[in-house]
């Protein structure tokens, strides 16, 4: 409703001939008064209709009739009435014959026809379910803030005296639209019927109102929650059901099949139209066009299809937030002229702050909702593409399996799907700069004219030496990866193989190997970190060469041409924004072309050949006693489509109940049979038919890292009675009891299974099918095929040793390191069947995570999975110490006074620019120009030189302190003892020297330079604005409370949240991995929908922690972005209180000093968040110090000279010895004596403690109770290294290291070349070594040369023989080799250890059947003690288990 007053025409209003400057236009009476009465009748109407075609597609129910919904309804009402009666005056007043100005008719009318506009789209909310609407509020905001500043003028001027009624109906109405403006700011019921079903913990952004909706305050409970306690996981919200795995990832893989299958008929279309027109070459053309035709468009197209319009409306957010961010600059630009203006009224002055402070918010706000969406589009799209990829993982065919690794499909969830996603961010950066680029140089033209152009200049110029810089930058990178690289895999290797390493005493050996690469991985970070700094410094000095070049050439070559305030802080602030365009523009092309990549590798795998779904005709019904339930009918397959055929001719029928026996030699196709039963394999011709249900048990066993009992029944129900008897069956029964929660004890890392080719089985085999080179060769039941004499017999002839001990082996036990319980035994399983089970047997093939737990070991029966606990609450001040004195308290001090330093300097050259901008002119000339330009120009350099310096002292003190803090934690790991890395995960371990390591390495000291950086140069602002307006002082204060709270409440949150979200990622990342590694088992069990669903948990629950922290974020920025901005407010405000004190150019230097802080108060936030984030990692190094050590490595005694043990008697006193104070003893009341060169074999079941004996031996677990003697000193008086030197030890699982042969030979380089090569000839491989390229400096971590096992045994047993030990353990040494290899080794022990102590422990029995003595381990005790005759004769344990073995 617009009040009348003078006209808006005439001589002074628009009078373009003076020359008056352009506030005086813009601030005029009539020209806001137009305003007022236009602007928001057009935002409505331009809005609406696209607000309503918006709210009726996307309805959420209807509202009841609330009293809020009510109070709109009449207030609008009753400025309708208000309306008419403005439009009814005006007709009574011309019919009465009073002239009127036509604006008091079409105004009040245009306002009446919006105001019902207004009221129906009110209605429409309601009936939609729309309970806070943003269009409306900004609305009624418009109606009021434009209408009340010129009918305050008019106030001011007297201009309502003339006419009351129009005086009283403009108040009544502003005081209507300002309660309308109150209810917007509201928020209504709930629907009565919502579209999505209610939730336990909802988020509250549904129940917001738009203000909070727009500042993001619906986030401050849970910020609340996070400041005052812990954060958990019942705290995050539900995760909604638009941000669901379940609903993103059936609309992508729509929009995906859809869009490949396009592509597909546009190839084949294409295929046969040049088919047409160049005769027969479709089959090369079709292929030739699929391999042009790019993998990634019908992926892209279908992202695009499904998340275009999220992109579009963020896009429209990050245009509108530029439209203020230019504002800024030009309001500046009039503020400026104001206060250089002595005649201005306060009031336009006062108006322009209030107009600079509400453009820097909108600018906060929009570009905080363009954030917003494209966080929330990221995390769809992570959920979107990680879900296809574990789809896809489901699908895959065998072939596609092999050529790809486990770790290939981990990258893609974990690297490429972050690129990609990350890329989002960035599209807009691929325009958004040029524009920025173009409207800068306008905006310098116009306050510089074509001094504006030298900008570009400076700017070009600079460019080589970037160039330069990264090049260099990234060849010191490359380097750095690499020894990183070098040093990962050589620890990995180390922490791996730590029981080989410290039976044999190589800790020190192998510290020095890690920490020379170390040195040299951080000399190269430490010439990268340095180039940064330069690239940096050339960064931030950009603007300020530009400004300098700029200035001297508009003050010093140009006439006329004066340097004022507008020009000198106008241009600052246009070239600052110049300046992040000109970084964000390549940052973006980079992260794009990254992305590209990663999409095309997500393509590439998406379009793997999959599995055939009817390859196997199966029925879920059971067959009867007789009937067929396998039936393959002229079956042939091969492994890829297109290959060459690897079953050939297949005729097999499997009646109900029948135990099958699958027999050949190694590659005759046992497992290729199994494959195709399963569908794994593709069908050429033939048909597979199966009836019944499928269990499946794979050569390599497949254990899911959860409980036993779901690993057991595997996504059936749990049924008690069956379950027992199938853990009985199995031989699990007593190790399950064992376990500290029983069948729900979580199985981990430590899980080892060894499953065995175990011949031996064939006689209770109904029948039997003998495999060659892909086809039958003969079937029959084992007598039959006896009698025969054909192939099943040739196998058996094979393999029988040359001793001619039997026709077959099994193993004693088979090792299921959980850690004692057998996944398997010896003896017959009864036929318990319910359904068709295919079992594959593999010979001595180990599936493991990590080796060297002891078989025997109760210690890790039960022993969970091993995550890393998520720590709570903030880091401690402590850890933030310890790396400052890591650091070192005289770099740091000097490290300050640098950043001290220069951001005088930067501050001195503000204040100095400020005063040339205040020079008087004379004849249009300031005579100071030359003097003020050098001494600005000294100044930026200054502080360039003081940046470089403070920037590289942060970065290289960081280095120095993570030297310091890895060799801590590389001496503390090396200390700890075996038992320390058999209940620690390896991933864990790893995670320290990797993750962890990198982190202190590069992102701790970034992020406390950035902190620096950030810090300081928010108390330069401070001191500028207090400087140059004392009176904002009263406004500062306040702010700061407000600033530390924001930061207080973030940090507490944030911190959990990131740990909370690292967890919760880890977990996706691993069930991707298992499934990966399964899948073959997840087909056979039919259980795809169940872990489809499993992994759309995972992925949802990492969404839960992931909104949380994205919202928190953009809490934190919009809020601190508000504090920064009530800076501005404070500052323009006070320099309008004291402009008569003031000159145009201290103020210039205030303002615009306060203008840039508004990012500066959050970046100091995030910097410090992250810098704590990154000092976790400092605690978690620090973790492993406060582990109990092992004793010390050497001690002052006699032992330690070289002549003992001269003997090699061994005697064990009371031996007792247990895996944990907690646990009870896995050995006990241990007494016998070995005597010197005496051959003692140990054997047992599993569990029974043998390998405990050797682990006492070498003291890798202290004694309980009792002890050790070797030729009379106890091995508790002998330091470890002195004791382990002493003792050999040849393990089941040869180990190889990164590095030459020669140094794996003689790890202490303690033996000359001629007594290597001896050693070599002894074990027969001298001529092999001698054949290779490298010879004894042959790597063996090179990629073209491999070596079997055997041959790594015998290398095994060749470093053995160079140690010339009394004292040999021999664990199984022979049970992984071929029998000729193991003749070999056999040869060269007799005669190398003809005279040494030499303790066998075995697991198969013929391996102790010639040593004078045997123990029999039982339950941790000595049970029996004899040579093996006397063993046998007793017929006792030792005699049990010799039945078991065939032996006898």
């Amino acid at each position: 409703m617009a009040a009348p007053a003078e006209s808006c025409v005439g001589q002074g209003v628009w009078n373009w001939t003076e020359p008056e400057p352009i506030g005086a236009h813009l601030l005029n009476v009539c020209f806001l008064k137009t305003a007022g009465i236009w602007v928001p009748p057009m935002y409505l109407w331009v809005l609406g209709p696209i607000y309503l075609l918006y709210i009726h597609r996307h309805g959420n129910g209807y509202l009841r009739m609330s009293l809020l919904f009510k109070a709109k309804m009449v207030l609008g009402l009753a400025l309708l009435l208000l309306c008419t009666a403005g439009v009814s005056v005006a007709l009574w007043r011309v019919r009465r014959g009073t002239p009127q100005a036509p604006e008091l008719l079409i105004h009040p009318t245009v306002w009446m026809a919006t105001m019902t506009f207004a009221m129906f789209l009110v209605h429409t909310e309601r009936k939609k379910g729309v309970r806070a609407s943003g269009l409306l509020f900004g609305y009624w905001l418009l109606c009021f803030l434009l209408p009340v500043t010129s009918a305050a003028q008019l106030a001011s001027q007297g201009g309502f005296l003339s006419d009351p009624f129009y005086h009283l109906s403009t108040y009544l109405c502003l005081s209507l639209v300002l309660a309308q403006f109150v209810l917007s700011c509201l928020v209504d019921q709930p629907p009565f019927f919502p579209k999505d079903p209610p939730s336990t913990n909802p988020c509250p952004e549904a129940a917001a109102s738009f203000p909070s909706k727009a500042m993001f305050w619906w986030v401050s409970g849970l910020v609340w929650r996070g400041y005052r306690r812990p954060l958990g996981p019942k705290d995050l919200w539900s995760l909604g059901q638009e941000n669901s795995s379940e609903a993103l990832v059936s609309q992508l893989e729509r929009e995906w099949t859809r869009n490949r299958h396009a592509a597909q008929r546009h190839i084949k279309a294409r295929a046969a139209e040049r088919k047409d027109r160049h005769g027969g070459e479709a089959p090369e053309m079709e292929g030739l066009l699929q391999q042009e035709g790019s993998q990634r468009g019908p992926l892209l197209r279908a992202m695009w299809q499904m998340f275009r319009s999220s992109f579009l409306l963020a896009s429209l957010s990050i245009v509108i937030c530029d439209v203020f961010r230019f504002a800024v600059p030009k309001l500046l630009s009039l503020f400026l002229e104001f206060i250089g203006n002595p005649t201005a009224p306060a009031w336009k002055g006062y108006f322009l702050a209030v107009l600079m402070f509400l453009s820097a918010f909108l600018q906060s706000v929009w570009e905080q909702q363009h954030m917003y969406r494209l966080k929330v589009l990221q995390m769809r799209l992570r959920t979107a593409i990680t879900g296809l990829v574990y789809r896809k993982i489901l699908v895959l065919s065998s072939a596609s399996r092999k050529a790809t690794a486990v770790g290939d499909v981990v990258n893609l969830v974990s690297v490429d799907v972050q690129r990609l996603t990350e890329s989002v961010i960035y599209l807009n950066g691929l325009w958004v700069p040029v524009i920025w680029i173009v409207i800068c140089f306008v905006y310098l033209w116009q306050l510089l004219g074509p001094s504006a152009l030298t900008a570009v200049a400076v700017f070009l110029s600079l460019l080589p030496l970037n160039f330069f810089i990264t090049k260099k930058r990234k060849q010191h990178q490359e380097e750095h990866m690499r020894h990183k690289d070098s040093r990962a895999r050589l620890t990995s290797c180390l922490i791996r193989n730590m029981k080989m390493v410290k039976s044999h005493g190589w800790e020190e050996a192998f510290l020095e190997r890690v920490l020379h690469i170390r040195g040299r991985e951080l000399s190269a970070l430490r010439a990268s970190s340095l180039l940064f700094s330069v690239s940096l410094v050339s960064f931030q000095a950009s603007t300020f060469l530009v400004a300098l070049v700029v200035f001297a050439v508009h003050t010093l070559v140009a006439e006329d041409n004066a340097m004022d305030a507008e020009k000198a802080f106008v241009t600052l602030m246009i070239l600052n924004i110049l300046n992040k365009a000109q970084g964000f523009l390549p940052f973006s092309i980079d992260s794009v072309v990254r992305a590209r990549v990663s999409l095309d590798r997500l393509a590439a795998f998406l379009c793997l050949e999959e599995v055939v779904p009817g390859a196997v005709d199966s029925s879920s019904s059971r067959c009867s006693a007789g009937d067929a339930c396998i039936s393959v009918h002229d079956g042939t397959f091969v492994w890829s489509r297109g290959g060459t055929a690897c079953l050939h001719r297949i005729n097999l029928t499997v009646p109900q109940g029948c135990l099958l026996a699958v027999v050949g030699a190694v590659g005759a196709g046992k497992s290729s049979l199994l494959s195709a039963l399963l569908g794994e394999l593709s069908k050429v011709e033939g048909s597979v038919t199966i009836k019944g249900s499928v269990a499946y048990v794979p050569q390599e066993a497949w254990v899911q890292n959860t409980s036993v009992v779901e690993n057991v029944c595997f996504r059936q129900e749990l049924d008690p009675v069956w379950l027992e008897t199938v853990l009985q069956a199995c031989a699990l029964r007593p190790d399950v009891c064992s376990f500290p929660a029983g069948i729900h004890t979580k199985i981990g890392e430590q899980t080892r299974i060894l499953v065995t080719h175990a011949l031996h089985v064939l006689p209770q085999a109904d029948w039997i099918v003998v495999l060659e080179d892909g086809a039958i060769t003969e079937m029959g039941s084992f007598q039959e095929l006896l009698h025969r004499k054909g192939a099943l017999v040739g196998l058996l002839d094979a393999v029988r040793r040359p001793e001619d001990r039997g026709d077959g082996e099994t193993e004693l036990t088979t090792d299921a390191q959980g850690p004692r319980g057998p996944a398997g035994s010896g003896r017959p399983v009864s036929g318990l069947e319910r359904s068709v089970t295919l079992v594959s047997e593999k010979d001595s093939v180990t599936s493991k995570a990590q080796p060297g737990a002891p078989l025997d070991d109760p210690s890790w029966a039960g022993w969970p999975t091993g995550e890393d606990d998520v720590q709570y609450g903030r880091v401690k001040a402590s850890m933030h110490l310890t790396y400052l004195r890591a650091v070192g308290t005289p770099l740091c001090l000097y490290a300050l006074f640098l950043c001290l330093c220069q951001q005088v300097a930067s501050f001195c050259r503000g204040y100095w620019l400020s005063l040339w901008a205040d020079d008087p002119t004379v004849d249009g000339r300031q005579t100071q120009a030359a003097l003020r330009s050098w001494i600005f120009g000294l100044l930026g350099c200054l502080q360039a030189v003081g940046l470089f310096a403070s920037m590289a002292m942060v970065l290289l003190a960081g280095i120095r302190a993570s030297s310091l803090l890895f060799r801590r934690l590389l001496w503390d790991v090396a200390r700890c003892p075996i038992g320390f890395f058999e209940r620690t995960p390896i991933g864990n371990l790893l995670n320290r020297f990797s993750k962890e390591t990198d982190t202190v390495d590069v992102d701790t000291p970034d992020k406390l330079r950035s902190l620096l950086v950030y810090v300081f140069g928010l108390l330069e602002v401070v001191l500028v604005v207090t400087v140059a307006t004392p009176l904002a002082v009263v406004a500062i204060l306040p702010l700061l409370v407000l600033y530390a709270g924001f930061q207080s409440l973030y940090v507490a949150s944030l911190c959990q949240l990131r740990r909370l979200e690292s967890a919760r990622h880890s977990s996706v990342c691993s069930h991707v991995a298992e499934t990966f590694q399964g899948i073959a088992v997840v087909r056979a069990f039919q259980a795809q929908r169940p872990f489809v669903a499993q992994s759309d948990m995972h992925v949802d629950e990492t969404q839960r922690v992931s909104f949380p922290r994205l919202v928190a974020d953009r809490w934190l920025a919009t809020n601190l972005e508000l504090v920064g901005n009530m800076l501005v407010l404070a500052a323009a405000m006070c320099a309008v209180l004291s402009k008569a004190h003031l000159s145009a150019g201290l103020v210039g230097f205030s303002v615009s000093a306060a203008l840039q802080v508004t990012q500066t108060l959050q970046w100091a936030v995030r910097s410090w968040t992250d810098l704590e984030s990154s000092i976790v990692s400092v605690e978690r190094m620090k973790d492993y110090g406060r582990t109990p050590k092992e004793a010390p490595w050497k001690l002052p005694s006699c032992a330690d000279r070289s002549p003992w043990p001269q003997g090699g008697q061994i005697e064990f006193r009371d031996f007792g010895l247990s895996y944990g104070p907690e646990l009870p003893l896995a050995v006990q009341g241990v007494s016998f004596k070995i005597h010197a060169g005496e051959k003692v074999g140990i054997v047992g079941r599993t569990g029974a403690g043998k390998s405990s004996l050797a682990g006492g031996l070498l003291r890798l677990q202290e004694a309980a109770e009792g002890g050790i003697w070797i030729d009379g000193v106890p091995i508790t008086h002998v330091g470890l290294h002195t004791l382990r030197s002493r003792i050999t030890i040849i393990p089941q699982d040869p180990s190889l290291f990164p590095g030459s042969l020669r140094m794996n030979l003689d790890m202490l380089q303690e033996h000359t070349d001629q007594a290597i090569w001896e050693a070599l000839e002894t074990v027969q491989l001298r001529a092999l070594v001698a054949s290779l390229p490298g010879q004894l400096q042959q790597e063996c971590a090179d990629p073209g040369y491999s070596l079997s096992v055997g041959q790594k045994q015998l290398l095994c047993l060749a470093r053995a023989l160079l140690r010339k030990t009394r004292i040999l353990i021999l664990d199984e040494a022979t049970a992984a080799v071929d029998p000729g290899t193991e003749v070999q080794m056999q040869a060269a022990l007799r005669s190398w250890f003809a005279q040494c102590t030499v303790l066998v422990i075995a697991h198969r029995l013929h391996s102790v059947m010639d040593c004078s003595r045997v123990l029999v381990m039982d339950n941790g005790q000595v049970a029996e003690s004899g040579s093996p005759a006397q063993l046998l004769a007793q017929k006792g344990l030792f005699y049990r288990l010799a039945q078991e073995s065939g032996l006898v």
